[in-house]
C-alpha cells in the first residue's frame, strides 16, 4: 500500500492561488460597475444597458462547458492555453472603459468588450479550478483557501480604486482607468508566471478524456452533482443581483455615492477576515454544513437591507460587515464540494465548465433587473426608489431561502468525506 502523499509546501500552494488576484481585479468591476460607469459617462438607456448585460452574459454562458472539455484533452498545451487567455483578458478588460462618446456606438462596444472578457475569463477560470481540483483531496481545501483569499484580496482592491476614480472627475474617468487597466496587465503576467513555475505542476489525468458525448453521459450518471446545480444556481442568482444593483442603491437610496469604494471594500474586507474561519470549520464540521450556515447568515445579514434610506449610512456598513463575513462560505465551499463529487481520475474541466455556467447564466439574469426598475418606474439617479430596494434585497433573500431549501435534499451520508489537511 502507497503511503499518502506529502501535502505540498505552503508557499507552492500561495503561487497556486495568486491568479484569484487579477482573476477578481477583472471580474468585480466588469459585474458591478460597469453598468452604471455606462449609464452615468455616456448615457446609455438604463433598459438598453440591461438587454446588453443580459446577451452578453447568455452569450458567453454557452461556452463554459465547451471550454472545460478542451481543457480536459490539454495535455502539454496548458501554459499555450493561459498565456492567450491572459492577452486577451488585459486587451478586453483596457478596452472596456474607452468606450465611444455616442451612446448607440457605446452600447455596441460595450457589448463587444464584455464578449471578449467574458471569454478569456472563462479561458483562465476554469483551468485555473481544474487545477485546483486535480491537486488531490487533501490539498483541496487549502488550495481553495489560497485561492478565494487572493481573490477576496482582487475584490478589495477592485472594489475601492474603479469606485474611487468613478466617483472623481469624470473627463479623467477614463484615463485613470486605463491606469488601473495597466497595473491589471502586470499583476495578471506576475500571476501567471507564479503559477506555471512555482506551483504544483498541472496534474496529469489518469485516463484519456472521451469525447463530448461520453462526457455528457458521465455528468448525467452522476446525481450528486446534478442535484447541486440546483441550489447553486439558486444561490448565484442570489449573489448577482445585488452586485448588479449595488451602486445604484448606494447612489439613490442612500445618497451616498462617495462612499461606494467604503461600503464595498468593508463587504470583501469582512469576507477576507471570516475566510479562515470558514475553512476551519469545514475541516471540523465538513463542506457542506459549512456552505448551509454561510447561506443562513446571509439571509439574516441581508434581510432588512431593503428597509434602508437616506442618511443610514452605519446601518449599512453593518448590513456589508455581516453580508460579507456569509461570503466567504459562498465562495470556498461549492468548488471543493464539487471536486469531492467528481470521480477519481475523471476529467473534472467540463464539470466546472457546467458549475461557471451557471454563475454566469445568474449574472445575465440579473442584467434583466435593470429593464425591470425602467418598467417599474425607477430612474438612475433620482431619489427614492422602493422598486429599487425591493430587487436589490428582498428578491436575493428569497432566492437565497430557495437555494437552502434545494440544499437540505442531501443528506449528509449521502455526501463524500474527505480529510484535509490541516495546514493553512
Amino acid at each position: 500500500m502507497k503511503p499518502a502523499a506529502a501535502p505540498p509546501r505552503w508557499w507552492r500552494l500561495a503561487a497556486y492561488g495568486l491568479l484569484g488576484l487579477p482573476l477578481a481585479m477583472a471580474a468585480l468591476p466588469v459585474y458591478v460597475q460597469v453598468g452604471a460607469y455606462y449609464s452615468m459617462l455616456r448615457g446609455v438607456p438604463l433598459a438598453q444597458l440591461g438587454w446588453v448585460l443580459f446577451a452578453a452574459r447568455l452569450l458567453d454562458t454557452l461556452q463554459d462547458p465547451l471550454q472545460g472539455h478542451v481543457i480536459d484533452r490539454l495535455r502539454n498545451g496548458i501554459a499555450r492555453w493561459l498565456a492567450l487567455g491572459g492577452a486577451v483578458l488585459a486587451l478586453a478588460f483596457a478596452g472596456l472603459w474607452q468606450p465611444p462618446a455616442n451612446e448607440v456606438a457605446a452600447a455596441a462596444w460595450l457589448g463587444a468588450m464584455l464578449v471578449l472578457a467574458y471569454s478569456a475569463h472563462s479561458m483562465l477560470n476554469i483551468a485555473y479550478l481544474t487545477w485546483g481540483a486535480r491537486l488531490g483531496g487533501g490539498a483541496l481545501l487549502s488550495a481553495s483557501a489560497w485561492r478565494e483569499g487572493a481573490g477576496l484580496a482582487g475584490m478589495i482592491v477592485a472594489s475601492v480604486i474603479p469606485a474611487t476614480i468613478m466617483s472623481g472627475d469624470a473627463e479623467r474617468i477614463p484615463a485613470r482607468m486605463a491606469l488601473y487597466s495597466l497595473a491589471f496587465a502586470a499583476l495578471l503576467l506576475a500571476a501567471l508566471l507564479a503559477l506555471l513555475k512555482l506551483a504544483p505542476a498541472w496534474p496529469a489525468v489518469t485516463e484519456r478524456a472521451s469525447g463530448w458525448r461520453g462526457t455528457l453521459r458521465r455528468m448525467a450518471s452522476n446525481r450528486t452533482f446534478l442535484r447541486l446545480l440546483a441550489p447553486y444556481f439558486l444561490n448565484a442568482c442570489s449573489v448577482s443581483l445585488p452586485a448588479t444593483l449595488a451602486l445604484f442603491f448606494i447612489r439613490d437610496r442612500l445618497h451616498a455615492a462617495p462612499l461606494a469604494g467604503a461600503f464595498l471594500g468593508c463587504y470583501f474586507i469582512s469576507a477576507a477576515c471570516g475566510l479562515p474561519l470558514w475553512t476551519a470549520l469545514a475541516r471540523r464540521i465538513g463542506v457542506l454544513p459549512c456552505w448551509r450556515i454561510g447561506m443562513a447568515l446571509a439571509i439574516a445579514s441581508f434581510a432588512g437591507a431593503g428597509l434602508l434610506g437616506e442618511g443610514d449610512v452605519l446601518l449599512y456598513f453593518a448590513v456589508c460587515i455581516a453580508a460579507g463575513a456569509a461570503l466567504g462560505a459562498d465562495l470556498a465551499m461549492p468548488p471543493v464540494l464539487l471536486a469531492e463529487l467528481i470521480g477519481t481520475g475523471e476529467a473534472a474541466g467540463a464539470y466546472y465548465g457546467v458549475l461557471t455556467l451557471l454563475g454566469k447564466l445568474a449574472l445575465a439574469l440579473s442584467g434583466l433587473a435593470l429593464p425591470l426598475l425602467a418598467a417599474l418606474g425607477y430612474q438612475p439617479g433620482v431619489a427614492g426608489g422602493a422598486a429599487l430596494a425591493l430587487v436589490y434585497a428582498a428578491v436575493p433573500c428569497l432566492l437565497k431561502l430557495l437555494a437552502m431549501a434545494a440544499l437540505w435534499r442531501f443528506h449528509p451520508a449521502s455526501m463524500p468525506v474527505v480529510r484535509y489537511w490541516s495546514s493553512p
